[in-house]
This record gives structure tokens, sequence and C-alpha cells, in this order.
């Protein structure tokens, strides 16, 4: 019974992470589960990379559409692969997620 309850437990934390700020939650709480630190900073990339699409597209108004949709696939995209508990690496968010060292 406590496997399952934790199995549940990181599910929800890795779900979390890639829910915009919320990433810092599990990043700071859960920072000893590798399942659930590996989607969270993959959820900080993307989390810093949509509010880089906002700053971007006060120059740049056509910069704002495809940027986002493509950061909110891959939200979702990470939010059902952890809900499946698998490990997932987004290409190009993978690579830069996995240079922070917390």
């Amino acid at each position: 019974m406590e496997k399952t309850h934790d199995i549940c437990e990181d599910k929800i934390f890795a779900v979390m992470g890639y829910l915009w700020i919320l990433c810092i939650i599990p990043l700071v709480f859960k920072k000893d589960n590798r399942f659930v630190l590996a989607h969270s900073k993959q959820g900080l990339v993307i989390f810093v990379g949509i509010v880089c699409i906002f700053v971007a597209s006060i120059l740049f108004d056509w910069i704002l559409r495809p940027g986002l949709f493509i950061f909110g696939i891959a939200s979702i995209w990470g939010i059902i692969e952890s809900i499946k508990g698998k490990d997932l690496k987004i290409p190009f968010i993978h690579q830069i997620a996995d240079k922070i060292v917390l």
C-alpha cells in the first residue's frame, strides 16, 4: 500500500512540474526523486521559454502564437507521459534541462 501511495504522489508532483510556475514546488520538495526531478526540470525550461516568448512578443507580435503553441504541446505531452509514469526526454528541452544543477 505504501509503494502505491508513493507512485501516485510522484506522478502528481511530476505533473505539477509542467504547470507553469508550479514547477518550483517539485524542484524544492522532491529534488531527491529522479523521476519527479527530470520532469520538473523540463517544466522549468518550458516555463522560462514561455516567459521569454511573452517578453519577445512585446517587440515582435508574430512570435507569440507559434511559440506558445510549441511550448503548450510540450507541456501537454509531458503531463501525459508523467501520468503514465514514463520518463520523457522532450527534444531540445531535455538537453537544456539536463544542465540544470540543483
